[in-house]
């Protein structure tokens, strides 16, 4: 069997939704949980994050197997629904819906008309993606008040910068000035948020990448915030080649040696989901000793630099990403986030549990 091995660590997923706790005391959590947990396995995230307040997530398929799974805390549809004809199997399955347009409000006159919705009206304060512009919100808001198929309205925002130099004011200012005189129940906080601004916690955070163990701040890391990294992809070395002066390695010729070296030959590639873009220079660690790749990733092979490793040839370990190198650090050499690293891990990774 081939090498390559993804390891989930639900106890540290466990570990940072406490992190997320301590963060945030008073809050209620909503665990993010869309791209089945980030690519970490839907089922297995949510058992190992039992003590959320919630789940959030995009597609109603993966909520209707936690409804159907047991899961019996609150299932926030994150975009809402894409279609009418979902509304029956989101009442029966109790799904909370965010509405962030006009199209969403009137889906809801379709509702069967023993449906009752909890909602999250989705308010744009600045990341213009999703959601009602300031001045439309009274109205929208005093029709779903109005809705016979809504039973409580929760207000909702997203930041666009809450992880730089820019942070949240401008969008807190807002969304706290529209939200002041209603007494209702708000959700407002990312991971970056929950870490950095405490005075946008109110009622529920919804924590993503953080609780995968990874940072959303370029210049923090997230050992440094207490965070554990919860997946770990980790191969072997397949070959060793020995290699003169002018040598070049792997396709196009793209790194040529200047002196001579040995080439580790490691079982992972950009069909597994490894960056094909990392560049020359990308850190991995061989029995536990940190080096860098070389030359261009393949699709199911790397190349890495043992020239400093005599001892170490076939069948050393490697970790591609995670314990003891962050994915944050492979994403920002590959010139990307953690995030993309995750989701991307691909089905013919075989997955184990611990």
């Amino acid at each position: 069997m081939r090498p390559l091995t993804a390891t989930i660590d639900t106890a540290a997923l466990a570990h940072n939704l406490r992190v997320v706790r301590a963060h945030a005391a008073g809050a209620r959590v909503l665990a993010v949980v869309k791209a089945n947990a980030y690519g970490h396995g839907l089922e297995r995230a949510a058992r190992a994050l039992a003590e959320a307040d919630g789940l959030g997530l995009i597609e109603i398929d993966a909520a209707v197997r936690l409804r159907e799974g047991g899961y019996g805390k609150r299932i926030v549809l994150l975009e809402g629904l894409f279609d009418a004809t979902e509304l029956e199997m989101a009442a029966r399955c109790d799904l909370s819906l965010v509405i962030h347009g006009e199209a969403q409000l009137r889906m809801l006159d379709e509702a069967p008309l023993a449906a009752r919705f909890d909602v999250l009206l989705k308010i744009n304060t600045g990341m213009n993606r999703l959601g009602f512009p300031l001045p439309q919100v009274t109205a929208v808001l005093a029709r779903l008040q109005q809705h016979r198929a809504v039973r409580a309205v929760t207000l909702m925002t997203h930041f666009a910068a809450a992880d730089d130099a820019r942070g949240v004011d401008w969008q807190f200012a807002s969304f706290s000035t529209l939200a002041a005189s209603r007494q209702l129940p708000g959700t407002l906080a990312n991971s970056a948020a929950v870490l950095r601004y405490p005075q946008t916690h109110v009622d529920w955070v919804r924590p993503g990448i953080m609780l995968y163990g990874c940072s959303p701040f370029a210049e923090t890391s997230a050992a440094t915030l207490g965070l554990k990294p919860v997946m770990t992809l980790a191969s072997r070395v397949l070959a060793v080649q020995e290699i003169a002066a002018g040598d070049s390695v792997g396709y196009g010729s793209a790194f040529v040696a200047d002196t001579p070296m040995r080439i580790g030959v490691v079982a992972c590639g950009y069909a597994d989901g490894y960056p094909r873009h990392a560049p020359t220079g990308t850190p991995l660690l061989v029995a536990g000793r940190r080096t860098r790749t070389l030359g261009r990733i393949a699709m199911d092979l790397l190349c890495c630099d043992l020239t400093a490793m005599p001892g170490h040839g076939v069948g050393t370990p490697v970790v591609l990403w995670g314990e003891g190198l962050s994915a944050d650090e492979v994403a920002a050499a590959a010139g990307t986030v953690s995030y993309e690293l995750l989701c991307a891990l691909a089905p013919r990774v075989p997955v184990i549990e611990r």
